[in-house]
């Protein structure tokens, strides 16, 4: 199975981007795992925030394919503790066959047509983060994932 982080737009902060290369990097010894940044939806000052959402929606979706198993990253979904998010990802690398996407909307959130596409929602705090700061977080929490699943010693409780 094939972990990817979906996204709008570049990773524009320097010294964020060295973070999430950095957990890129070391998940390499774990999984199969990629970002992808779908081109930002160039907004103009009449366009409603719907409507940017509809538009970064249809790139998310021609991006998945049949079969893809789809997470939002989205305030509104499940929260986990990094043991628990271990355990989901333990489950999805036996019951997934190809690849477990998880998406990062853009700056108004996801479309209608993005949630009904969802298998599910997972929130990373209560808390709002900028785009690019999930990104850094997300890739930090699947690399203790997976260090807490081969019992390596990152992971303190």
């Amino acid at each position: 199975m094939k972990v990817e982080l979906v996204v709008i737009g570049r990773t524009m902060s320097r010294y964020l981007q060295e973070g999430v290369d950095n957990y890129v990097k070391r998940l390499g010894h774990y999984v199969p795992f990629d970002i992808t940044c779908l081109p930002d939806v160039k907004s103009t000052k009449s366009m409603t925030e719907e409507r940017q959402k509809e538009l970064e929606g249809v790139q998310f979706l021609d991006y998945i394919k049949p079969g893809d198993r789809v997470m939002l990253l989205d305030e509104k979904g499940r929260e986990m503790t990094s043991r628990e998010f271990a355990g989901f990802m333990d489950r999805m690398m036996s019951i997934v066959p190809k690849r477990l996407l998880f998406i990062v909307g853009g700056p108004y959130g996801f479309s209608k047509s993005v949630y009904d596409r969802a298998d599910g929602l997972l929130s990373l705090s209560k808390m709002t983060f900028s785009h690019e700061m999930i990104r850094l977080f997300f890739t930090e929490q699947l690399y203790r994932a997976m260090t807490i699943l081969r019992g390596e010693p990152y992971h303190h409780d």
